[in-house]
C-alpha cells in the first residue's frame, strides 16, 4: 500500500471517531412517577359507658326518713316508628278539636315515625314502694338517656289512654301522675309504677354503651346499661 493512499484512509478513520464523538443521542422521554398522596385518619373514639352503670334487671333500694322503695331498669329496645291508639283522640270529634285529621288511621292505630337519622328507644321502669306509708318517686324528666357524651329527655305520649302496640304496660308519666317535679306511690307490688318512656336519639345509637341514668331522691343516683 502507498504512503500516501495509507495515510488518507488513516486520516478519514480519525475523522468519522471524531464526528461520531462529538455527536450526543437525544435522551429518550421519561414517564414521571406516580404521584403518591397518603392521608392520616382521625380516629373517631368509642362511646363510653357511663362510670358504674348497672346492668338491666338489677334492683336499687331508695328512701329517706323511713320511706323505702326499689327502682329498676328492666328493658330497653329500639323502633324506627310505632303505632299507638287512643279512645279519646281516634275519634272524628277529637281530630276535629286538635285541628287535625288521622289521615293514616287503621283499625284504630295511628303510626309515629322517628326524624330522618333517627330512632326511638323504648325504656321500660319499675318503682315500687316497699315500706308501709306512701313515698314520692322521680318524675320522668329525672330519667335521662346519656350516649356519647350527650343526654336526650324523655318524650311523652298524648294522653294517660294511649296504648302501644305490643307493648303491655302504660307510659311511666302517666302512673304517678303529671305537672310535678315527682309523683306519690303507695306501698305494695300491686301499686308499682311500672311502664315505658320514649327516647328520640340518633339511629346509629350503640344500647350496649348507653345508660339511663336516674335521680331517685337526694341522696341517691343510679344508672343503668341499656343493653
Amino acid at each position: 500500500m502507498k504512503p500516501v493512499f495509507a495515510v488518507s484512509l488513516f486520516c478519514i478513520a480519525a475523522f468519522l471517531v471524531i464526528v461520531s464523538g462529538c455527536t450526543t443521542p437525544e435522551p429518550r422521554p421519561t414517564t414521571p412517577a406516580p404521584l403518591i398522596i397518603t392521608t392520616t385518619t382521625t380516629p373517631v373514639p368509642e362511646p363510653t359507658l357511663y362510670p358504674g352503670a348497672l346492668s338491666l334487671n338489677e334492683q336499687v333500694p331508695f328512701g329517706i326518713a323511713g320511706r323505702n322503695g326499689t327502682a329498676t331498669v328492666y328493658k330497653a329496645e329500639l323502633r324506627s316508628s310505632y303505632q299507638w291508639s287512643s279512645p279519646t283522640y281516634n275519634s272524628p270529634r277529637a281530630q276535629q278539636e286538635a285541628g287535625e285529621s288521622l289521615f293514616a288511621t287503621q283499625h284504630g292505630y295511628n303510626t309515629r315515625k322517628a326524624s330522618e337519622g333517627n330512632t326511638f328507644v323504648f325504656v321500660y321502669v319499675r318503682l315500687e314502694n316497699t315500706g308501709k306509708e306512701n313515698i314520692v318517686v322521680p318524675s320522668p324528666g329525672q330519667f335521662i338517656l346519656h350516649y356519647d357524651g350527650k343526654t336526650y329527655p324523655y318524650g311523652s305520649v298524648g294522653g294517660s289512654d294511649v296504648t302501644v302496640s305490643s307493648v303491655r304496660v302504660g307510659q311511666y308519666d302517666y302512673q304517678i301522675g303529671r305537672g310535678g317535679v315527682a309523683g306519690s306511690l303507695q306501698p305494695g307490688q300491686s301499686n308499682a309504677a311500672d311502664g315505658f318512656l320514649i327516647y328520640e336519639v340518633p339511629a346509629t345509637i350503640d344500647l350496649s354503651k348507653a345508660a339511663m341514668v336516674v335521680v331517685l331522691d337526694p341522696e341517691h343516683t343510679s344508672a343503668w346499661k341499656l343493653a
